[in-house]
């Protein structure tokens, strides 16, 4: 099941007892991944988590590492999917994470409206795709830009599987908050938790993270940032302690 094709590896994801499979041609997960898996509220024990657009899966099996319940990852591609499925049967979480291949529009159908306790999303960054850049690759296309779902539709969908109270939590690129914003507020998941991510001090934000919940009230908290690297070019000793515990080990 975990035998690798193509240009296909196995790494550790992070410092957790768990690896993945990866391919530099098709995907590999990157900071953005650990740091949502790390800032998403989960329930602890029971419950259901659905990941969208989980890639490689990477999402899913660090989540496996917060909680017991159910896990279930989403992936358009079918390559993607593949990776995501050997990695999950690697680990031995076939009985808590489930792998599927579909288009995550058809979610709701699939699962039911309000299926979910919690929700995380890794979606595509970008609004739009120069066809040089399909052309080169597509799968680093679809992963990267709004091809098979936009930003809307990863909202709209996200808000119909969770339960009432039910958080979704995403990571995005700050230039397009206020869309973001706009669309949680329309799609009545009411933003909660916000946190800005700096590569280095001095610098400005790269990436963000953002919880909502269903039919909310509003309660918006900013988090303190986080900054990736310090001057020595090394992970900062905040990054490290998120990563690898107190001892940043």
């Amino acid at each position: 099941m975990s035998d690798l094709i193509q240009d296909e590896r196995i790494d550790y994801l992070v410092h957790e007892d768990l690896k993945i499979i990866q391919s530099p041609s098709v995907f590999s997960f990157s900071l953005d991944a650990v740091l949502l898996s790390r800032f998403a509220w989960v329930p602890i024990q029971k419950g259901k988590i659905i990941d969208l657009c989980s890639g490689n899966g990477a999402v899913a099996l660090l989540l496996s590492k917060r909680s017991q319940a159910k896990i279930t990852g989403v992936e358009f591609q079918e390559r993607l999917h593949s990776m995501a499925s050997r990695s999950v049967a690697l680990n031995h979480l076939e009985e808590q994470v489930q792998m599927d291949l579909a288009d995550i529009k058809d979610a709701p159908t699939t699962y039911g409206h309000g299926s979910f306790d919690a929700l995380t999303c890794n979606p595509p960054y970008f609004a739009s795709v120069h066809e040089e850049d399909f052309n080169q690759n597509e799968h680093l296309a679809i992963a990267r830009h709004e091809i098979h779902c936009s930003l809307e539709d990863v909202i709209r969908v996200s808000s119909q599987l969770v339960k009432q109270g039910g958080k979704v939590a995403m990571v995005h690129r700050p230039n397009r908050l206020m869309e973001i914003l706009a669309y949680m507020r329309e799609y009545k998941l009411e933003p909660k938790k916000l946190q800005l991510i700096y590569p280095k001090a001095g610098s400005e934000a790269n990436m963000l993270l953002i919880e909502g919940m269903k039919n909310g009230k509003p309660d918006l908290h900013i988090l303190p940032p986080i900054t990736v690297y310090g001057e020595d070019g090394q992970y900062t000793e905040q990054l490290k302690r998120m990563f690898y515990g107190e001892d940043g080990k």
